[in-house]
């Protein structure tokens, strides 16, 4: 059996940041901590207050869902005095696929919104483990064709979407690349994978590493994955599109951003998926982001080291986007 050693220890400024986070959020949530998980929030703010007085508009959509299933929700913000042609970005939320909502993530994606007048589309998927997988992958599968469809009215070229999303909103997105290309569905100009949750099966060294402190420690994880496929969850049942770790073939995906922190458990899974791409003649650029912890950029964003990771999020949309 393989020797699990600590993990790599934190950088001190997200040292610091981890243990008020700490004195708030315990490392492992487990499932009867779900309904007041959600009733939280998350501890993000109101989206008017995140908006606040920028130049941004928001506008909601009621569009179909899957096939027999409800109509999603789709948040869409763009900036004031849009100019049509632009980019797009399509957001899929973290929040370990049993918690969050499509403003998750928004201090960050709204900032998209005007470096790069952008139209951001932010879906509303159904959470496990109420709704189990395929729900939350469908949904946001759903959205995006609607987005892609509908991208001429919405003033975005429609060969310029990135998909992206943080936690598990980066595991559906690379979910959802994985289906448009299989299926023929939108062509998307990249996949921004920002630490990304991709394998159901907990077996990484650093999935071992991360257990019992931090933020979404392995007991988390198990949390998450359970509520998403139940019985099916490590069998040869699970769907390259719920778990994009099972994919064997990761040929004919859009060029993909990664990036994960060193002491979290979604390393090893992550660092493994870039350099399957690269071994499969694709196109991934990857950070590995020295001394953080899931989610250490959204918890402390005016750390040093937040402000690097989300500075190569900027830059590599930039390339991407043309902009």
């Amino acid at each position: 059996m393989t020797t699990i050693h600590p993990a790599p220890p934190f950088d001190t400024e997200l040292g610091a940041v981890l243990a008020v986070v700490g004195e708030m959020l315990p490392p492992t949530l487990t499932p009867d901590l779900i309904g007041s998980l959600r009733q939280g929030g998350l501890g993000a703010p109101p989206l008017s207050e995140l908006i606040g007085d920028r130049p941004i508009r928001h506008e909601e959509r009621t569009v179909p869902g899957p096939a027999g299933a409800p109509d999603i929700t789709l948040s869409i913000f763009s900036r004031d005095g849009h100019v049509a042609g632009g980019p797009g970005i399509y957001h899929t939320h973290g929040g370990g696929m049993i918690m969050g909502d499509r403003y998750t993530g928004a201090e960050e994606y709204l900032s998209w919104v005007l470096e790069f007048d952008a139209v951001v589309v932010s879906v509303e998927y159904r959470l496990a483990p109420e709704n189990p997988d395929p729900a939350p992958v469908e949904d946001c599968y759903a959205g995006l064709v609607w987005f892609s469809e509908h991208a001429a009215e919405l003033g975005v070229d429609p060969g310029r979407i990135v998909i992206g999303g943080a936690s598990a909103g980066g595991g559906l997105a690379a979910g959802v690349a994985l289906a448009a290309r299989d299926r023929g569905g939108p062509a998307l100009a990249g996949q921004l994978l920002i630490y990304p949750m991709l394998d159901d099966r907990n077996a990484t060294v650093s999935s071992h590493q991360v257990d019992g402190f931090g933020v979404w420690d392995r007991g988390s994880n198990d949390t998450g994955w359970d509520a998403l496929l139940g019985d099916r969850r490590k069998t040869d049942g699970v769907s390259i599109y719920a778990a994009p770790a099972r994919a064997a073939d990761l040929t004919g995906l859009p060029p993909a951003f990664i990036d994960v922190a060193s002491a979290e458990v979604f390393r090893d899974e992550d660092v493994a998926y870039a350099t399957r791409i690269w071994e499969q003649g694709g196109i991934a650029e990857l950070h590995v982001w020295p001394g953080g912890f899931h989610g250490f950029d959204a918890m402390a964003p005016q750390a040093t080291l937040s402000r690097q990771a989300r500075a190569a999020r900027v830059a590599w949309l930039h390339r991407r986007l043309d902009a």
